[in-house]
């Protein structure tokens, strides 16, 4: 029935606002502090758990959700992420103190798990080709373009109707893309034998991914060099070597290492770890305009509306030079106007207008370079994925992407501090822009050296 099976723009429309629900409950938190502090009356270490926490559980159970919706159903983890996100979102709209929201986010980062790598995996099932190029295109204007649209949103829809609103429009986006994938068959890999699921791999990814995320978003507040830095730090060194040699040799094993012996795959992610770092120039900028330039938040803020008008327009774009020259071409230009997007922020010795029409450019050659990125990457690392395994491998590559992201702002945000504290907040932008053009160029040498020249082109593998 798979085989029979074409996906249609219905399926595509309903993973599109799966992504959505997610960007919405994920994304739109961090604009709403202050208000969520006001309303529920509970302490600003809270509302941080509240925010962390659900990229943590999507960080920790991501792979597993993924490798669990190639055995069982990629439908079925879709559908049990979006009823999550509902189930978590109701709570938010419900909730009257710090019970209920820490719950509700819980559940959030759990159906993020769920959704993200099982709608990469129907992608990869039921399109082929160009077709899929087009389908992963518009989950890539869902994910990319997403974050940023959800965000604005998400700070209009708390200003003029109140922030458990965002909630609310998230349980309609939940509701509409269930019903949008209702039809869509089954898609799971047919095995006679049956194989326990490896619990002793996940217990160990799970502590290990615990510190992990503790050490990068937590190590400035603690203290890069407390005692329980770099206990957290011992523990995910140790963490990581055990699941290693745990999973090695494993026929039912959490992360199946043989997939990074196919190098497409491997530049593909390793490239998408690094450009998800890249995040951390947003806040550098961010934070120099408002401490060094005067702006406010708002001002700061349409700073980078280029960045998203960019990011949504190009993804397409990539989209059909992915299919004309191949993958390889795209993800290098995308990385190199990615480059001098971000390292045009570090000139800080500007003028004040000067300065403000950079950064604005630089935003927006950023987003360029991003959306140029998105859908070759994403591409390459769906096809060569194996057919078995591709819930598994989306789940890797969306891993890349959550601890890209997370790492990448904890460094920049450390430099920026460490900087400022002692040469002022221009040379810490300035060092904070470095550490990022080193993660996009360090990105832009794994594609060079891992990607083949023909990957992706004219919709082949």
């Amino acid at each position: 029935m798979e085989k029979a099976y074409k996906g249609t723009n219905r399926l595509i429309t309903g993973i599109v606002f799966g992504v959505l629900t997610f960007w919405l409950f994920a994304q739109a938190m961090v604009n709403v502090v202050p208000a969520v502090r006001a309303d529920l009356g509970v302490a600003p270490a809270t509302v941080n758990i509240a925010i962390s926490i659900t990229a943590l559980f999507s960080g920790i159970f991501i792979v597993a959700a993924g490798g669990i919706a190639d055995k069982i159903g990629r439908k079925k983890i879709t559908n049990l992420g979006l009823i999550l996100s509902i189930a978590g979102s109701l709570l938010l709209v419900l909730a009257n103190g710090a019970i209920l929201l820490i719950i509700g986010r819980i559940l959030q980062g759990l159906s993020g798990a769920c959704i993200m790598p099982s709608t990469i995996a129907l992608m990869k099932a039921y399109f082929e080709g160009a077709e899929r190029q087009r389908a992963l295109s518009y989950w890539s204007i869902g994910s990319w373009g997403g974050s940023g649209v959800c965000s604005l949103l998400g700070g209009a829809i708390a200003t003029y109707m109140g922030w458990k609103w965002i909630f609310i429009f998230s349980i309609i986006f939940a509701v509409l893309a269930l019903w949008l994938i209702k039809d869509t068959p089954e898609s799971k890999v047919e095995n006679t034998k049956k194989t326990k699921f490896d619990v002793s791999g996940l217990i160990v990814f799970i502590i290990t991914m615990v510190a992990l995320n503790i050490f990068i978003t937590q190590g400035s507040k603690i203290g890069w060099t407390s005692w329980i830095t770099i206990v957290l730090a011992v523990v995910t060194i140790i963490g990581a070597l055990v699941f290693i040699k745990v999973e090695k040799g494993k026929s039912n094993a959490l992360i199946d290492f043989d997939l990074f012996k196919n190098a497409p795959y491997s530049g593909a992610t390793v490239s998408n770890f690094l450009l998800n770092a890249v995040a951390g120039t947003l806040i550098v900028a961010n934070t120099y305009v408002q401490e060094g330039r005067g702006f406010t938040s708002f001002q700061s803020g349409m700073l980078s509306i280029g960045y998203l008008i960019a990011v949504l327009s190009m993804i397409r774009v990539g989209e059909k030079i992915l299919q004309k020259v191949g993958a390889k071409k795209p993800m290098i230009w995308g990385t190199l106007l990615t480059i001098i997007g971000v390292g045009v922020m570090g000139l800080t010795f500007l003028p004040d207008l000067v300065y403000t029409v950079v950064v604005f450019i630089g935003y927006a050659l950023f987003g360029l370079g991003l959306g140029i990125y998105a859908t070759p990457s994403t591409d390459t690392a769906v096809s060569n994925a194996p057919d078995d395994k591709i819930g598994a491998a989306s789940g890797i590559y969306k891993m890349a992407s959550s601890l890209g992201g997370a790492f990448g702002v904890a460094i920049s945000a450390t430099v920026y501090a460490m900087i400022s504290n002692t040469n002022g907040v221009h040379a810490a932008a300035t060092g904070g822009i470095i550490a990022n053009v080193a993660f996009a160029a360090i990105a832009l040498l794994s594609i060079i050296f891992m990607i083949p020249n023909n990957t992706g082109k004219k919709g082949l593998k």
